[in-house]
């Protein structure tokens, strides 16, 4: 009896360290994961090498030196980058999985299209830097400012034709908002990105280009393309005889941005952890970015997640209220 007694006691008090072993394991397990980031950190990109993930580089080539654990990016191109952004919508909200992105997939893809994800499955971290949509003709073009185009326009309806990075793209909805305050008619010819679209000018097969500043630099330094119009809030430092359009009496801005962004969910600490890094890292080689980033034409405009939160919506309402008019165009 005795015996049975001891034994009883004995598989108790194995059963009860063993609880007692699991809890405390348990609780380091969950300290560890409280503390962000305690493993690699994956930031998709939702197109090919060679322009994002270059200009991302500059502010998270540093992050493991702040946040002590490293970066990968994974890229994940296709449909205009929609494949990329609907996978980090779907992933979990952890702070591991982020999207570093332009306007296209996060923003304007959701409205022009049926996708499986919309704006409000991510939550905004910071953008980094912008660079404003311009238009830009041949140098032996005959137009040589903006009014000679509206005028030329309105006598000759729908035979001024302009190319863009595609329809219902970045580069496309400021002229269509342009297009109707100016009262006029061009033709659009949508192209396979800002390259194609700049070619197609160069070549003869459109009168006009509307792209990033970007994508049109070179050949305006080459005196090949002459630039008549800037969709900014200011003129460029690099183009200061260029005008804007607001100052020419068409108040439309439009910039493409890179940005970084997370699932919708994600830890408010995770935010600002990311936030701050980039802000710190721009705080201490502003300079080096800076001009790093006018090499490439890009404008440096951190904003942080409530002013970034901001824009998006503002943004947001501005281009369905474009896209439902062009609906009503076309159906009509």
């Amino acid at each position: 009896m005795e015996r049975e007694k001891h034994s009883r006691w004995m598989k108790l008090l194995v059963i009860t360290a063993t609880i007692m072993v699991l809890g405390w394991a348990l609780c380091i397990s969950w300290a560890a994961e409280a503390k962000y980031p305690n493993r690699l950190i994956q930031v998709v990109v939702p197109y090919q090498p060679g322009f994002t993930d270059v200009v991302l580089r500059l502010f998270t080539d540093k992050w493991q030196e702040s946040l002590g654990q490293p970066m990968a990016f994974v890229y994940k191109p296709g449909a205009a980058g929609a494949v990329g952004a609907s996978f980090v919508a779907k992933a979990k909200p952890d702070g591991y999985t982020l999207i570093g992105s332009t306007n296209a997939p996060v923003l304007l893809s959701p409205i022009t299209k049926e996708l499986d994800y919309t704006t409000d499955d991510f939550a905004p971290i910071c953008r980094l830097t912008k660079t404003p949509v311009m238009f830009t003709v041949k140098a032996d073009s005959p137009w040589k400012t903006l009014k000679d185009l509206v005028e030329d326009a309105k006598k000759n309806p729908g035979k001024v034709t302009y190319a863009t990075s595609g329809i219902f793209g970045t580069s496309h909805f400021p002229v269509e908002m342009f297009v109707k305050l100016a009262k006029i008619n061009m033709t659009h010819v949508p192209c396979a990105g800002d390259t194609p679209a700049v070619t197609a000018l160069l070549g003869g097969g459109v009168n006009m280009v509307s792209c990033t500043v970007t994508a049109v630099v070179p050949h305006i330094k080459s005196g090949a393309l002459r630039p008549i119009g800037v969709f900014a809030k200011e003129r460029l430092k690099e183009f200061p005889d260029v005008p804007t359009f607001s100052e020419l009496g068409y108040p439309v801005v439009q910039y493409v941005w890179v940005s970084l962004l997370a699932p919708k969910g994600v830890p408010e600490e995770v935010v600002n952890t990311i936030y701050t890094t980039c802000k710190k890292i721009v705080e201490k080689d502003k300079s080096v970015i800076e001009d790093r980033l006018g090499k490439m034409s890009l404008l440096l405009d951190v904003l942080g997640p409530q002013e970034f939160a901001n824009e998006l919506k503002a943004e947001g309402a501005a281009m369905k209220g474009i896209f439902n008019d062009l609906k009503k165009s076309i159906k009509q």
